[in-house]
């Protein structure tokens, strides 16, 4: 499963690379699969609402406003049907890409689970959705789905009577049926939204709208496609016949064909053992989890960074309780942490330059204290020479190999700009490349984008202004981009060669480090 997962893993990052030349890493449509399905989400509500205006409840007459709207006014309400349903289709295909992208870059295990699991529901709500809307257009198709849906849930044993009898002739169909059928596909929506907005409580700053360019572009696409190739409105449902050839939509029905040939116990029980793997996904096998941050009180002055720059609402500030002047203090909560080590590069305490007393910060990581990334970058520098390169490495890009003059963590934003200026003050290195992960999508959400705003002296904490820029590389590469990487550290080390050497560098050698303190 682990080769499986890597392999899924790289074969996305080859796909998207050309989409991020194509769009630029923002714009990204894999990058964007959750955010563009609430979009698609709010552009099949929008207009389902519409529609229902157009629309007229009963046995004939639902198909005939449906007629009505999609032949005499097509230019907009037919727009609209077409829309809803192309809409509805992108949907489900943003939402297994979704599944299985989480799936291939290992998101969804240890104390990710939350955002999995409540997404288990989400699929179901999404295709009953798509199912009941098909019975109200009342064709052929509907018929067909009404017919070997109502079959199999006859199969449970829940109902009194069968719920197929109400197809079996006009005259046993009633327009209640449709009352029903408009409240069915009213409230199971509404369900979805609740799950979906329950789907991101986890996150912090969750995206539930793509860019703007790229929202534009997108519905754009869907109204060309819907003006090119309207919804097909099949033949009327007639209950005294059945329905021979139908037109299936793939995407949502694409399965009613192995329903028909498949005895309805096999189907139920299939999709019991398909719903209990998906929630037993994020344990098989368990994912063991680097130790939670931890606070330290003695270091921590409650300046609410951490809890400003945790990608996943670990953090919260609450009441002081040692008795320091200051009114709250950092409180994590170790079922959300996911060791991602951004708190600790946000802490104002949190710098290498400590001469005196243990080097704590007011948040760590205790598996990665700032005292063991700090005897890491020494040891990992190469010594005396000319264009030498420090990387500090996200160990979800392309630099997540091991070597000498590499520091590889959890995430770059885990280093606090401080540790840019010990290095290069220190003269471990002439030059830092922090390499992260592809810049479509930072595998901690965050990431990315609070070091670049910390080095552009946007958010605390700030890169001092004493550090030369220069000396500085930025490169965001997935990880099958290795070769790009150590091309831009190549010219970054020739580039470094011709600089003037930097003023008042102080040498600190490995074995020196207890001396710093």
């Amino acid at each position: 499963m682990m080769g499986l997962r890597a392999t899924l893993k790289r074969g996305f990052d080859r796909v998207e690379r050309p989409l991020d030349r194509l769009f630029g890493p923002d714009w990204n449509p894999l990058a964007n699969l959750g955010p563009l399905g609430w979009l698609m989400f709010w552009i099949v509500t929008a207009t389902g609402i519409y529609l229902f205006i157009f629309f007229d409840t009963g046995v004939i007459n639902a198909y005939q406003s449906v007629k009505w709207l999609s032949e005499t006014h097509w230019i907009h309400a037919g727009l609209a049907r077409s829309l809803h349903r192309y809409a509805s289709d992108f949907l489900v295909l943003l939402m297994l890409i979704h599944l299985v992208r989480e799936w291939a870059f290992d998101r969804y295990r240890g104390r990710r689970w939350f955002s999995w699991i409540t997404g288990v529901p989400v699929i179901w709500f999404v295709y009953m959705s798509g199912i009941t809307g098909y019975w109200l257009v009342w064709d052929e198709l509907a018929q067909y789905v009404a017919l070997t849906t109502t079959e199999l849930l006859d199969a449970l044993p829940f109902f009194a009577e069968p719920i197929a009898r109400n197809f079996l002739t006009p005259a046993s169909l009633s327009g209640r049926f449709f009352t029903l059928m408009v409240f069915l596909h009213i409230a199971i929506p509404l369900l979805l939204l609740l799950m979906m907005w329950i789907h991101v409580q986890r996150i912090t700053a969750a995206r539930t709208m793509p860019p703007r360019g790229l929202s534009v572009l997108t519905l754009a696409a869907l109204v060309i496609v819907s003006y090119a190739m309207p919804a097909v409105l099949q033949g009327p449902a007639d209950l005294a016949t059945f329905p021979v050839t139908v037109r299936l939509d793939w995407f949502i029905l694409g399965l009613y064909p192995v329903i028909d040939m498949v005895p309805p116990s096999v189907i139920w029980t299939g999709a019991l053992l398909f719903t209990v793997l998906m929630f037993g996904l994020p344990w098989l096998p368990p994912r063991k989890d680097s130790g939670a941050a931890e606070v330290f009180l003695d270091f921590c002055n409650g300046c609410t960074r951490c809890e400003a720059d945790c990608p996943y609402t670990a953090i919260t500030m609450v009441p002081r309780t040692d008795g320091a002047p200051f009114p709250q203090e950092a409180l994590v909560d170790p079922e959300r942490c996911v060791a991602c080590g951004i708190c600790m590069g946000s802490c104002p305490s949190s710098t290498p330059f400590r001469r005196s007393g243990p080097l704590i910060t007011g948040i760590d990581l205790p598996d990665r204290p700032l005292k063991q990334l700090r005897d890491e970058v020494i040891a990992a520098s190469d010594g005396p020479g000319d264009g030498r390169v420090m990387t500090i490495a996200c160990e979800h890009g392309a630099a997540n190999v091991p070597k000498q003059g590499r520091v590889i963590l959890p995430c770059v934003a885990m280093a606090p700009p401080s540790l840019f200026d010990f290095i290069l003050s220190r003269d471990l290195a002439d030059g830092v490349c922090i390499a992260g992960c592809a810049e479509r999508e930072c595998y901690n959400r965050l990431g990315a984008r609070w070091t670049e705003e910390r080095i552009a002296r946007t958010r605390d904490p700030m890169l001092r202004e004493r550090v030369p820029r220069e000396r500085l590389l930025t490169v965001w590469a997935g990880p099958s981009e290795q070769a790009r990487l150590e091309r831009d550290i190549h010219a970054f080390s020739e580039r470094l060669t011709t600089l003037t050497p930097m003023p008042g560098k102080r040498t600190l050698e490995p074995d020196a480090v207890e001396d710093a303190e």
